[in-house]
């Protein structure tokens, strides 16, 4: 237990103002993309099966860190306290998904149909679908930690998704892709797949198991190898928004009011999926330690992976990168409005709760 509540750490300087870093490096990415469009032009010739391989260089200096930091064995704790995983397991993967793609087909079909057009709104719903469909991953500890969630059964929600991740995240976005009309190229779709998801998860459970906790004897070394590569990781994500904003200048300098039409959705369906699982929660008398990260988790989203897949699929400077980007830039000031909240409603779950039922069946 102290060891995972060691995991989820307290807000650091770059979690704390990440929204900041983000609008920087957007604005550099602009800047940069309209005085130097050879370099960009150059930079995206850079591809092998449909894969940028400067992004993809970025995108794992993303994950990895993050992948090494889940821990399987957590699962073994699965059937202990069903509840909070099954409003997790029922939000992100039957619910989340579905009302993205829902909110976005609304929005950029009926809503904004007279500001975007056809062939632009179908790019800005499939980076929308993508987002749905990636439930966070690493900033789940901090979201956790800051409500004093239950560290260890955090640590099992995020090992459990990342497993079905592996096997539905493809066939969901397949389908979703699907239904609203989109092209859905199958191999790429696998590929990304397996590079961001499958195969960092493997190399991260290998680092984990047989290269830290074998030598240490518990997670603490697992805790300081992910902190000294948090810089490249942060610098990975930060060099990826200035190359897609990059490829996006033109576009975004011509359209100012283009990123906050993508956001709307998105902060709909954040809000929408929190008080949902929230209220859900609360009704099934799951003790507030496990409710409050449980909502968050559904909120949250795995940008990197949504980020990379969208840039596979459409291209470094496609409107679906764009628009898992601009989740990016919107997720922390929304996550971090939910955790007030959560904080301030934490009585109402206090007073309903029963320990003695509760600390067997949650």
């Amino acid at each position: 237990m102290a060891d995972a509540q060691r995991q989820a750490s307290a807000l650091g300087l770059f979690e704390r103002w990440l929204s900041l870093w983000v609008a920087l490096a957007i604005a550099a990415g602009l800047m940069l993309g309209n005085l130097l469009p050879e370099v960009f032009a150059a930079l995206a010739a850079l591809e092998y099966a449909s894969v940028n391989l400067v992004v993809a260089l970025l995108i794992w200096a993303m994950i990895f860190p993050m992948m090494v930091a889940v821990d399987f064995a957590s699962l073994r704790d699965i059937g202990q306290k069903p509840k909070g995983l099954v409003l997790t397991i029922v939000v992100n993967w039957l619910v989340k998904p579905f009302t993205m793609a829902g909110l976005a087909v609304l929005f950029f079909e009926v809503v904004f149909a007279d500001l975007i057009a056809p062939a632009d709104a179908q790019q800005y719903i499939a980076g929308l679908i993508l987002l749905g469909a990636a439930p966070c991953t690493a900033m789940v500890f901090v979201w956790s930690q800051m409500t004093r969630g239950d560290p260890a059964y955090t640590l099992v929600q995020v090992s459990v998704n990342d497993v079905i991740m592996i096997f539905a995240f493809a066939p969901i976005v397949a389908f979703l892709l699907g239904i609203t009309d989109i092209a859905v190229p199958w191999e790429t779709l696998l590929l990304s797949t397996v590079l961001y998801v499958v195969v960092p998860l493997l190399a991260g459970a290998f680092t984990r198991r047989y290269l830290l906790t074998r030598s240490a004897g518990n997670t603490d070394a697992v805790i300081r190898f992910t902190s000294s590569l948090k810089p490249v990781s942060v610098l990975g994500l930060l060099l990826t928004v200035v190359l897609l904003f990059g490829f996006q200048g033109e576009v975004i300098v011509s359209r100012p009011l283009l990123i906050g039409l993508i956001a709307v959705p998105i902060v709909l369906q954040s809000y929408g999926i929190f008080f949902a699982t929230y209220a859900a929660a609360w009704a099934w008398r799951v003790p507030f330690p496990i409710a409050a990260p449980c909502a968050l988790i559904g909120t949250s989203n795995f940008f990197e992976l949504a980020v990379a897949v969208a840039i596979g699929l459409f291209g470094l400077g496609s409107g679906a990168a764009l628009a898992t980007v601009v989740g990016v830039l919107v997720e922390v000031p929304v996550m971090l409005s939910l955790v007030a909240i959560a904080n301030r409603t934490q009585r109402s779950f206090d007073h309903r709760a029963r320990p003695d039922r509760t600390s067997s069946k949650a």
